[in-house]
């Protein structure tokens, strides 16, 4: 039966009973058909109650399965057309969508977490109580572990690793050295912040890069060895010949008796001379090796890059308005200040305004901008733009490398110094630039 109908149908009846109820006391009936009608309209009045509350027990109830995550009640449909029978269809119909969307969320659930336990980078999440979430078995096998219930633990593994991922924000990185019982390891630690639904995570990758900085490791010795031997040869090659032929001109003389004329004497001096020069050059090839190999750790203290940018203003201020080359500088926020050497730091900014000067010397368009600003990842960004003729590609990938140089009185040290101050400073130097366009280098410090 309907449920309109059916609750109708009662509405009606509890009506014409309240009315046979009216009728008999105000005519005076008996006592007895009086209290029968009142007592029937009672329990009318119950059972419509009941009647109307019924479909909303099975929302509640319906509602309180679906609160409870049980999607495996199943409502009864007789197909009788009814309102009832239609409302059960939609519960079912609701219940069964939803345990398709679970199972298809754990299926998914299950799939990640398999993926998250094979992959080589070890990863950990955890929340701000430091309790770990996940760990996979990449973390285990690195931290040699068999499991890790709290993130605090890392310390009695390792005191840096446990101290970097406790610093560390979005973005930030860091290699540590971890003893392993396969050996030593290298690891790159970054660091990711995230809010879940209100609650905070921190999602730590851990990287062996152990083989890959020893594969870089040999190619940069290599390239150091190529250019070694490069600029020792160009040395010892003249001076060697040269002194080889005075010696075998000096011995002829000596074995015939002969004496040396003026002129002769003037070419030996000459020779000589020669010698002593590339020695000399040699001399400081390696002196400058040497500065590569011993650079000291950082004094830090705040720097004012206001105060920063003048000093440079300052000290390229006669070459720039001699070869009238523009420079701008742009600072935001107008006080950013940082903490480094200031020694290093100055040093690194002249080997790279050198450069931009004179990148710029031959330019149509002589223009330097210094700009200093804060990323997205709160890093604090020093840029220098030149608008030169550029850096070809082969170069480009090469200008780092110690003694490598483009210019014909250049050294080749500069830039690689640069790099390992940087390096000191956990920061970095990167480098863009296109050929007709002009070269960009920016210095990052981890703010």
């Amino acid at each position: 039966m309907d449920y309109k109908i059916g609750l109708l149908g009662r509405v009606v009846l509890l009506a014409v009973t309240l009315f046979l109820t009216a009728y008999l006391i105000q005519g005076g009936g008996g006592v007895f058909p009086v209290s029968l009608l009142i007592i029937l309209a009672i329990a009318q009045l119950v059972f419509l109650i009941r009647y109307s509350e019924s479909s909303f027990k099975k929302v509640r109830e319906f509602l309180n399965n679906i609160k409870q995550n049980d999607y495996a009640t199943v409502y009864p449909v007789k197909f009788d057309g009814t309102e009832t029978d239609d409302l059960h269809i939609e519960f079912n119909t609701i219940l069964a969508k939803l345990k398709e969307d679970q199972a298809e969320k754990e299926a998914n659930y299950h799939y990640f977490r398999s993926v998250f336990q094979h992959l080589s980078i070890g990863l950990i999440t955890f929340q701000d109580d430091g309790s770990i979430q996940i760990l996979n078995t990449a973390a285990k096998r690195m931290l040699n572990i068999k499991n890790l219930e709290n993130i605090a633990e890392i310390n009695n593994v390792n005191k840096e690793l446990y101290h970097a991922i406790g610093s560390l924000r979005t973005g930030g990185s860091e290699l540590i050295k971890i003893a392993h019982p396969d050996g030593i390891m290298q690891l790159s630690v970054y660091v990711i912040e995230l809010v879940l639904r209100k609650t905070k995570i921190k999602l730590v990758s851990l990287q062996n890069i152990q083989s890959e900085l020893e594969e870089k490791e040999m190619e940069a010795w290599q390239n150091l060895v190529k250019v070694l031997t490069h600029e020792i040869m160009n040395s010892i090659a003249p001076i060697s010949s040269l002194a080889a032929t005075i010696r075998s001109d000096i011995e002829d003389k000596i074995d015939h008796s002969h004496g040396a004329t003026m002129e002769e004497v003037e070419d030996y001096l000459m020779g000589v001379s020669t010698i002593e020069k590339r020695s000399e050059g040699l001399i400081n090839f390696v002196s400058d090796f040497r500065s590569l190999a011993h650079i000291p750790n950082p004094k830090f203290s705040a720097i004012t890059i206001v105060d920063l940018f003048e000093r440079m203003e300052i000290l390229f201020q006669h070459q720039r308005e001699k070869l009238g080359i523009e420079c701008e500088k742009e600072i935001v926020p107008a006080d950013l200040v940082f903490f480094a050497d200031i020694t290093m730091i100055e040093q690194v900014l002249i080997n790279i305004l050198q450069n931009a000067f004179h990148a710029v010397e031959h330019s149509e368009v002589k223009k330097i901008s210094m700009r200093a600003f804060i990323d997205d990842n709160s890093k604090i960004i020093i840029e220098i733009k030149d608008s030169g003729k550029g850096i070809e590609e082969e170069a480009l990938s090469k200008i780092f490398i110690p003694f490598f140089t483009t210019k014909q009185k250049g050294s080749g040290i500069g830039l690689s110094l640069s790099k390992q101050i940087m390096r000191r400073h956990k920061g970095n130097i990167q480098v863009s630039s296109k050929v007709g366009e002009g070269t960009v280098f920016k210095l990052i410090f981890n703010g």
